[in-house]
């Protein structure tokens, strides 16, 4: 087991170019060049994470882009850097009064076996270790954290009204539709194979699902099962089925901006035709992103930890093993070849 102060080798993903277009593979490379020592620099305030689990989240693409694509406020990866983003480490050295070795944490950090974290105020201490610790990659983590933001916070659901998600199976969209069963609501997802859509039903607790790819016409997929109108659509998607959804919207319909993940490989963004019909119903369309709402963490936890414990609601993931197996886990995002959470194990704990 290596020794605090010992210097080891830290194998990384790096960005080998700004990407266009769908991600590849080969826009990553696995390098074993980089050294580390497992010491924090003494006054740097910093910790020092081996990382265990890599969360593999749509938004990442963006910042695969050139620093003037970026949309968001985050910075683009730089070539020859590693990538980054959420995960769940356990701290081998602290310099920061708020961590000590040995505790578990998630937030963000490098896709590497190691990081030197010199802004550790975003990392989440993690209390709770009776359940999975990869389960702070999503549904305990920002999947999850989103999930509850967009849905209560932003949607204020009622007992009885409708619900649709897109990407229903995903890290964010499976908890929205278990989080409107337990509000009493009538909930329909869509996704793209039928083993997702069995699994929305059959796992989820979801009313009705269908595969969008099936489905020639949208408006019509949407007017079959939802004859009266939705009233809360969580979007993740975007493109044609945000216009489908404005097309079917009720009174006072709420739309919760997520993410938009049909567009973020397009050069040239497809555009929305039927805004005038959120003039027509007073929709209420909000987008949001995650970190706005961390401060509700504590709630967040509070909520959903029982509801964990009591087995009211359950959690799908798809487990890629090894840090060189993260490009191909990540780049399967954008063909929907993952069933639910994406994420890489670095190391157990």
């Amino acid at each position: 087991m290596a020794q605090i102060g010992e210097i080891v080798k830290n194998k990384q993903v790096i960005l080998k170019n700004y990407v266009k277009g769908f991600p590849k593979e080969s826009d990553m490379i696995i390098s074993s060049d980089n050294s580390i020592s497992l010491k924090v620099p003494e006054g740097s305030n910093g910790v020092l994470l081996k990382n265990l689990y890599l969360s593999c989240d749509p938004y990442m693409r963006n910042l695969m882009s050139e620093p003037k694509d970026t949309v968001g406020g985050l910075p683009s990866y730089a070539p020859g850097h590693p990538i980054g983003g959420y995960a769940v480490s356990k701290v081998v050295d602290s310099e920061h009064p708020k961590f000590k070795k040995g505790d578990l944490v998630w937030g963000t950090t490098g896709w590497e076996e190691y990081t030197l974290n010199k802004s550790p105020d975003s990392l989440f201490k993690i209390d709770h270790t009776d359940v999975p610790l990869s389960y702070y990659t999503g549904l305990l983590g920002m999947p999850g954290m989103t999930a509850y933001a967009g849905f209560y916070e932003i949607c204020k659901p009622k007992e009885g009204e409708k619900v649709f998600i897109s990407a229903a199976s995903g890290a964010v969209g499976q908890l929205v539709g278990q989080f409107a069963k337990l509000m009493g609501c009538y909930v329909v997802g869509t996704a793209g194979s039928k083993e997702k859509v069995d699994l929305l039903k059959d796992k989820f607790g979801f009313d009705e699902a269908f595969n969008y790819k099936e489905e020639a016409d949208l408006d019509k997929a949407l007017k079959r099962y939802f004859p009266e109108g939705i009233d809360i659509y969580f979007e993740n998607v975007g493109g044609k089925m945000l216009d489908a959804v404005l097309l079917n919207t009720r009174l006072h319909a709420r739309i919760a901006v997520c993410g938009m993940i049909s567009q973020y490989n397009l050069e040239q963004p497809e555009g929305v035709h039927n805004l005038m019909h959120m003039i027509y119903k007073r929709v209420k369309m909000e987008a949001f992103t995650v970190i706005d709402f961390y401060h509700q963490y504590p709630k967040f936890l509070e909520t959903v930890l029982p509801l964990i414990r009591e087995a009211k609601i359950t959690y799908i993931e798809d487990t890629a093993e090894g840090l060189e197996n993260g490009p191909a886990a990540l780049v399967g995002l954008f063909s929907g070849r993952n069933v639910g959470k994406q994420l890489v194990v670095i190391a157990h704990e």
